[in-house]
């Protein structure tokens, strides 16, 4: 008899251990620390396009290499077209990968439908405005990058006239050109500013002729905001031998003589946290105004690149004018509004 209620004692104490580890000690789910988490990049463009794939793949890159033990990384490149997306993420999704990240602001609507679907698998999108309960939005405070470029261009003008390029008009592109204006105009109220969106994010030839036409009509600095439409602004400079701000890697390797700074995105600043959330059991179940990972000047995230200045265009007062400018970004102590608030009420 004894010996039953012994027997029956441990195994009452193993259920009790069982269910308590299941419930991960606070009811979230919790990833155990030997357990390897098959993660899946899908990719817009090209993974060395020197600009918004690169930077993603890259910041995952050196995450996987740090954590070999955790993470099984699988990349998939140039995934562009809104039809091609949602196969993409059932096909990993069928696969039983655990977290999946679609790199673009095109990847929205078919990400937050297909995560719907997959309760148990984790989504991420790189940039947007909509999630679910498991999924989340890994974005870029561009204002603070924007800013900061438009304090260069209109420190290093020298017609007073400056452009800025975009894609698609989407919130964290519009974001940027809005304080770019607004950087610029903090050094000179009176600076001439010429704007265009070509409408899509992979269009160099238009992007290049957008260019071209700002710099043949005086425009002597140009900043872009992105992905192949950031590569045919950077020809027009190179074939204009004009200056050109590159965005989120460094560029200057593309024109040495006419890139001559840029924003530069380090995706690993919010990768790391994605990471230890889902570790620790708190990506999900967060409210809905809190499912946003942001990279910014205060996180490192948003860092901006050398100066290579062969034209001379900027002097050391100048220098330290930018570095200020940086400095102050990262403590917050520049007042910008919500771009966004502002836009819905104009």
């Amino acid at each position: 008899m004894k010996k039953t209620i012994a027997m029956f004692a441990v195994l009452l104490a193993m259920i009790i251990f069982i269910t308590a580890c299941g419930a991960g000690g606070n009811g979230k789910e919790t990833i155990e620390t030997g357990d390897k988490l098959k993660v899946a990049l899908i990719l817009p463009g090209k993974k060395d396009d020197v600009s918004f794939n690169q930077a993603m793949y890259e910041g995952m890159k050196v995450y996987a290499a740090e954590n070999t033990e955790h993470i099984e990384l699988k990349v998939v490149e140039q995934v562009y077209e809104v039809a091609d997306i949602e196969p993409a993420l059932l096909d990993f999704a069928d696969q039983g990968y655990d977290v999946i990240f679609g790199h673009g602001f095109q990847f929205m609507e078919p990400l937050v439908k297909v995560a719907a679907k997959y309760p148990d698998i984790i989504f991420v999108l790189g940039t947007g405005y909509k999630s679910v309960d498991n999924s989340a939005v890994y974005d870029v405070h561009l204002q603070g990058g924007g800013y900061l470029m438009g304090v260069v261009a209109a420190l290093a003008t020298k017609t007073n006239k400056v452009g800025v390029v975009g894609g698609v008009d989407a919130s964290e592109i519009y974001r940027g050109h809005e304080a770019f204006k607004m950087g610029a105009r903090s050094i000179n109220e009176a600076i001439d500013i010429q704007e265009i969106y070509t409408g899509d994010w992979t269009d160099t030839a238009g992007a290049k002729e957008a260019a071209i036409g700002m710099y043949d009509s005086g425009v002597d600095v140009i900043w872009h905001s992105g992905d192949g439409i950031g590569l045919g602004v950077v020809q027009a400079a190179k074939e204009k031998d004009k200056i050109c701000l590159g965005n989120v890697a460094d560029q200057n390797l593309l024109a040495p003589d006419n890139v001559l700074t840029g924003v530069v995105y380090v995706w690993k600043a919010v990768i790391e946290k994605i990471f230890s959330d889902i570790n620790a059991g708190t990506f999900r179940g967060r409210d809905e105004g809190d499912r946003f990972y942001w990279i910014t000047p205060a996180n490192g995230g948003l860092t901006y690149a050398p100066f290579v200045d062969p034209k001379g265009m900027l002097t050391s007062e100048d220098i330290a004018i930018i570095e200020k400018t940086y400095k102050d970004l990262a403590a917050d102590a520049i007042e910008m509004p919500d771009f966004e608030e502002t836009r819905s009420a104009s």
